[in-house]
């Protein structure tokens, strides 16, 4: 088995130690007695909070960096440090302790996690039939875990699902059990990647019930939903990517006025939420690095109306800055927090607006794209802007929201390329790459040289792996 995913081995270890200990015993040798450990509802409760933990460690930190600073919305002071290869695309195999490394490590930590909740779960809801509800509730959550860890390592380190006809490209390696320790797994195709994530979407979609939330800081059914409707835009199965947009809306409304800016302001806010980790307890990394190293770039500024409600999270006494991770209500009064998005409304209708414009059905797209429209600028405006706008434009006017609506929020490269557009930044850009022509070996990260090292069936990326 390769040096990074025994890592993640021991890593579940010391996640599962730091939940409960008094659920598990580790030997002399570091492995986990994980069967024992969660061979009852306590150990399985216990485990998910380990799990949640490692899906807030690569989502608040190198994982939505890069969806951002890959990008072409966001400026870089000379200087900095953290992300600087991804901005400039020199990212190298051999940073094992920069991002190419932390994205890949982090995600197989997490996949550990879950994937064994997954596989221990049905054993004990057959031992203690009375907490059966508790146990399809914790492997539904663990499913949709399972799905993300896929879908966003196959992001990072392969090309988009549209890169070829039938996706038949190079993806990530598949994996629905924690590897043993003589397991050298290979890469499967995007295709195959994107199957497994439908199908642990499918099951979970089956144990949970709650198509609104009941509370927006675990995975529920209309999380479940927004995560169909993002993977199936990715595929471009405009159908299926509305159908779900709908269903995870659920009839809610979009956070207005006020209340838009205090989801981002207060931690103890739910807003539109749809799904949302907790930095409970935890140091966040995103806030200083919106703090620190990197702003909003002056094309991502010049896209907005002066009276976009938006504009206030993207500067500070005049300065541009994002603000999106600078909350000043935070339970506890933990100054390091942050509680990053996994899912909220304003994607769902963004998604629903661009499938349905796909499938031309315009009035139904401008509808929702209106709402985001009327929030942002007033309902005047709004109208003012979609009358001027013909069905053959609406298009370029639903990636343009999408962009000024989801920045920073790690969704700008992966629209790019999934888009099948240049990366075109701006004309004064601090990075050493103002452009990145569409297809392009540059547009993944190289699979980590450890990995390639010590698993002989791991198959590098081209030209950024050479």
């Amino acid at each position: 088995m390769n040096r990074n995913i025994k890592l993640s081995l021991l890593a579940l270890a010391a996640v599962l130690l730091s939940s409960c200990s008094d659920f598990l015993s580790v030997d002399q040798k570091g492995r986990a007695t994980i069967p024992s450990f969660l061979g009852d509802p306590s150990g399985l409760k216990a485990g998910l909070v380990g799990a949640y933990n490692e899906m807030y460690a690569y989502l608040d930190n190198e994982f939505t960096k890069y969806g951002d600073v890959a990008g072409n919305m966001v400026s870089m002071p000379a200087g900095a440090s953290d992300m600087i290869d991804q901005y400039n695309y020199t990212s190298d195999a051999s940073q094992e302790t920069g991002a190419v490394g932390y994205i890949w490590r982090k995600i197989y930590v997490a996949q550990a996690n879950v994937n064994n909740i997954i596989q221990y779960a049905p054993t004990v809801k057959a031992d203690y039939p009375e907490n059966a509800a508790l146990c399809d509730s914790i492997l539904g959550q663990a499913l949709l875990l399972r799905a993300l860890c896929h879908f966003d390592q196959c992001r990072a380190y392969a090309q988009p699902y549209n890169y070829t006809s039938d996706a038949s490209h190079l993806g990530v390696p598949v994996l629905t059990i924690t590897p043993g320790p003589d397991d050298n797994v290979s890469r499967r195709s995007v295709k195959e990647v994107y199957d497994q994530v439908l199908s642990d979407l499918t099951q979970a979609s089956t144990l949970l019930s709650d198509k609104v939330a009941s509370n927006y800081r675990y995975a529920s059914l209309q999380a479940v939903n927004a995560m169909f409707s993002r993977v199936y835009l990715y595929m471009e199965n405009w159908e299926q990517a509305l159908a779900y947009a709908r269903l995870a809306i659920a009839g809610q409304s979009l956070a207005q006025g006020s209340d838009y800016l205090r989801m981002f302001s207060d931690l103890s806010y739910q807003g539109e939420a749809i799904f949302r980790l907790s930095g409970q307890d935890r140091r966040g990394y995103l806030r200083a690095f919106y703090d620190a190293s990197c702003v909003p770039a002056d094309t991502l500024i010049s896209l907005y109306d002066a009276d976009d409600i938006r504009l206030n999270l993207l500067s500070s006494n005049g300065t541009k800055h994002c603000s999106k991770y600078s909350a000043v209500t935070v339970p506890n009064n933990d100054a390091n927090r942050d509680d990053p998005f996994v899912f909220r409304l304003s994607e769902m209708y963004l998604n629903a607006a661009e499938a349905a414009c796909q499938l031309q059905q315009y009035a139904v797209a401008r509808q929702y794209i209106g709402a985001i429209l009327t929030r942002a600028v007033g309902q005047t405006k709004a109208d003012a802007q979609l009358a001027a706008c013909s069905d053959t434009q609406l298009l370029e006017l639903i990636r343009r929201e999408r962009v000024k609506e989801l920045c920073f929020e790690g969704h700008n490269l992966f629209d790019i390329t999934r888009w099948k557009q240049n990366l075109v930044r701006e004309q004064h850009t601090t990075s050493t790459l103002r452009r990145l022509n569409y297809p392009n070996d540059r547009f993944v990260l190289p699979i980590p040289q450890t990995e390639l090292n010590a698993n002989t069936n791991m198959q590098g990326n081209p030209t950024v792996n050479q």
